[in-house]
């Protein structure tokens, strides 16, 4: 566990009531009443002065569903009635805040539970009042963002509104639509000062306008697109071909799941967002374009959260000989990014407290499209990226 701060650290989700945020939010109650299983938090070993205690985060949220935590947590079948009982009995009482929405952005998913506002601005200024509420009625010394939505579909960013902060400012005077429901949450945390992550392969805080406004405010900002599964296999298995000297002819992954991300995903728009982030990894580390690197992604509904996801590896070795190697890995998606999210929050509240504003690189390690500061190519490979994380918080 990390050295107590007593610091009480609030974590307001967008998409509280999906898989990955009751997931996080039951695993944190169930350490609050008492149990020690800390596998899968990376940094529950590493003890960092200042970073905030797992007992020490409040969480709350937007979900345009508005069922209570507990109902929810049963319709997505990650957590069974035991686990609910054992400890998150506290998700019967929490219910989503209204959440804004849109079905240009993201087709598959809609609810009841809207922010009802007339345009940009005043959706901004409800979303920075929850988060204001937020701190003042649990009683909290900090706020951190996160962004476990749906996946919006990719937004066109050649569009003048979003390249600078000045012309974003105009953008949520007129309403443009160019700004996507992710954008409107990340601006709303930066100008209220507080650090925002998008786990998401959503466009957000990463456009060059929130970008300016982050480095402008000294606000943290982290992202994108979990890695928890088959990209982090990727991230894990390259760097060790490449070192082997491996040539890889192709690299074939598939994917069924679902859950209500598989369902997003069920649309065009949405499965290209997440597309753009999973293809890049492979040719970063390798150094070299792998031509037959296919990955595809299908909703399967009997599957539910629990993902599986298979690799075929094509490679060449010593005297042109071919070989092949193939992973098969049986996920439980929101038990990977679950734990992912509650540590970005700790590390975010941290860089907020060190004074270290701006894109946060080295949270790389959880992203599949990682955030970087000076527009050089992002660091992919896992042990790298791990070195980058801890160098940062000063474990060596």
């Amino acid at each position: 566990m990390s050295m107590q701060t007593g610091r009480r650290v609030g974590v307001a989700i967008v998409g509280m009531g999906g898989a990955v945020a009751t997931t996080a939010i039951a695993g944190i109650e169930m350490i609050k009443s008492g149990s020690n299983r800390l596998d899968g938090l990376p940094l529950a070993g590493v003890p960092v002065n200042g970073m905030a205690d797992y007992k020490d985060l409040v969480f709350a949220g937007w979900d345009l569903n508005g069922d209570d935590l507990a109902s929810a947590a049963a319709g997505h079948g990650v957590l069974t009635k035991q686990d609910i009982e054992n400890g998150a009995q506290v998700l019967k009482g929490i219910t989503p805040w209204p959440a804004v929405g849109s079905a240009k952005f993201c087709k598959n998913i809609d609810g009841q539970n809207r922010i009802v506002a007339k345009d940009h601005r005043e959706a901004v200024s409800v979303i920075a009042n929850d988060l204001s509420r937020f701190k003042k009625e649990s009683n909290l010394d900090d706020v951190v963002v996160v962004n476990l939505a749906s996946t919006e579909r990719w937004p066109d960013l050649s569009d003048p509104t979003l390249n600078s902060s000045a012309a974003f400012e105009k953008g949520l005077d007129e309403s443009d639509e160019a700004i996507s429901p992710a954008m409107l949450y990340a601006y709303a945390a930066i100008k209220s000062g507080i650090p925002y992550a998008n786990f998401t392969p959503s466009v957000a805080a990463d456009v060059p306008a929130l970008l300016e406004l982050a480095k402008d405010l000294n606000v943290p900002v982290a992202g994108k697109d979990g890695k928890t599964g088959q990209t982090m296999m990727k991230t894990v298995l390259a760097p060790a071909f490449k070192a082997r000297a491996l040539h890889v002819d192709g690299w074939f992954s598939t994917n069924i799941l679902g859950n209500r991300d598989g369902l997003a995903l069920n649309d065009p728009n949405s499965l290209q967002s997440k597309l753009n982030t999973k293809g890049t990894v492979l040719d970063s580390i390798l150094g070299y374009p792998v031509e037959d690197h296919l990955v595809h992604i299908h909703y399967y509904r009997p599957r539910g959260d629990d993902k599986e996801a298979w690799d075929n590896i094509d490679i060449t070795g010593f005297m042109g000989q071919r070989m092949q190697v193939k992973v098969n890995f049986l996920c439980k998606d929101s038990i990977l990014a679950a734990p992912l999210v509650i540590e970005i929050a700790r590390v975010l509240d941290l860089a907020k407290k060190r004074g270290d504003g701006g894109v946060q690189e080295q949270l790389s390690t959880f992203f599949k499209a990682p955030m970087v500061k000076n527009g050089h190519g992002p660091e992919h490979a896992f042990g790298k990226q791990e070195k980058m994380l801890l160098d940062w918080l000063g474990v060596h």
